[in-house]
């Protein structure tokens, strides 16, 4: 694995050994095409698509999808993705909440189950709920356990992503160097990747919304603040994983507010839903959570609203710098305090367009996520999908059939 996301589906890149792999790239948009049109698409020779199409075929991994129409003599067959013969398992795990899901490998979510959860209660107690949830759910849908072919997990804390151990993380006691796979694969001998949540958020969102933008930002504003980044239409991890981490920058002209990483004045520190709900509860008002800020607001509770505001201003000094210097096309803001809308929205607009430079921000939009809660199934869905799918992967396949 690279610290980077694989080509979108149905991207053929005629430069690659055209392998069946390969060409199989090009028919995971769902759409059905005939040899004839494989060949106009390729270059290939009818031969070397006849022997491809065979063993993706013979790999259960395509389908006959029915006939073309004829210009006369018998109608040549199309063949199409076979998105419905293996699931996946995708697990969204926040500091208070959890979701497990089973999607197709064309990442449509067939069923899912949320329920509230400590992260703090441990990766033993976690995981296991992942698997008999899972578990559940398979039988939910009537689906045999040996159709899984991956699981995806999201973590809300950095993850080495070459071996899928949290790394530090500051608010997961007892999950640093826990081996995350090892212990899923205890339950099913396939394979399992594991990603920071607000990563795996980022890929959910741009692949089903945003597809079309090759540079793009999600910012998670939460418990804890966090960004992905898509650039080139790939997810960057960095060197060490890290990343995205602007929870810790520092606010310029902002409080001297402690934060739980040593500094003050962090972005986290003045405006993650927490911290809100801390100056909310000074002023009187009952608020422990971001959730419980968002509702005040919406009942017309001008503190929380001009809170929010002021959050939206604080995180729009951080996006600007990050506009500077990536120049994305798209910033989406997703997590509990995104679900405020307009106040939070309207202040971090205001700030990134007032410090960015205008070139920058020409065609700039800065939105609230559209995916919502899904976004982190949706990701943790496609991680795993993009790599049983990779032409690696389908040769491997390929190759044991």
């Amino acid at each position: 694995m690279t610290s980077s996301s694989p080509a979108a589906p149905g991207v053929i890149d005629l430069t690659a050994p055209s392998g069946p792999g390969q060409l199989f790239q090009l028919l995971r948009d769902g759409e059905a095409r005939t040899r004839a049109e494989i060949m106009a698409l390729t270059g290939l020779a009818r031969t070397t698509v006849v022997a491809r199409l065979d063993a993706l075929l013979g790999a259960g991994l395509i389908e006959a999808a029915g006939e073309a129409a004829s210009s006369g003599g018998r109608p040549p067959s199309r063949f199409a993705f076979r998105a419905s013969r293996r699931i996946v398992l995708a697990a969204d795990i926040g500091g208070a909440h959890a979701t497990v899901a089973v999607a197709d490998l064309g990442g449509t979510i067939l069923a899912r189950h949320s329920e509230p959860r400590d992260i703090a209660d441990g990766p033993e107690s976690t995981l296991a709920w992942i698997a008999g949830t899972g578990r559940d759910l398979l039988a939910e849908l009537g689906r045999d356990e040996r159709e899984l072919a991956g699981i995806g997990v999201g973590l809300p804390g950095p993850v080495e992503h070459e071996t899928g151990r949290p790394v530090n993380p500051p608010i997961m006691p007892g999950w640093d160097g826990f081996d995350v796979p090892a212990r899923l694969a205890q339950e099913w001998q396939v394979p399992v990747l594991v990603d920071n949540d607000v990563n795996i958020m980022a890929l959910g969102e741009q692949h089903t919304h945003w597809s079309e933008h090759r540079e793009f930002l999600f910012v998670k504003l939460a418990t804890g603040v966090g960004s992905g980044i898509i650039a080139g239409g790939r997810l960057q991890r960095g060197a060490d994983g890290t990343s995205g981490d602007i929870g810790h920058v520092r606010v310029p002209d902002g409080e001297d507010v402690p934060c739980r990483c040593g500094n003050t004045g962090c972005l986290e520190a003045v405006a993650s839903g927490p911290a809100l709900a801390a100056k909310l509860r000074l002023q009187g008002l009952d608020a422990d959570r971001g959730s419980e800020v968002v509702a005040l607001a919406a009942r017309g509770e001008v503190a929380a609203i001009h809170a929010l505001r002021q959050a939206g201003r604080d995180l729009g000094e951080v996006l600007a710098f990050c506009v500077n210097v990536l120049n994305p096309s798209v910033i989406v803001v997703g997590g509990t305090l995104a679900q405020a809308g307009d106040p939070l929205m309207a202040g971090a607009r205001e700030a990134v367009y007032r410090r960015s430079q205008p070139l920058a921000t020409r065609h700039l939009r800065i939105e609230p996520s559209r995916a919502g809660a899904d976004a982190g199934i949706l990701g943790a869905s496609r991680l795993v999908i993009e790599h049983l799918l990779s032409p690696e992967s389908i040769e491997a396949a390929i190759a044991r059939t």
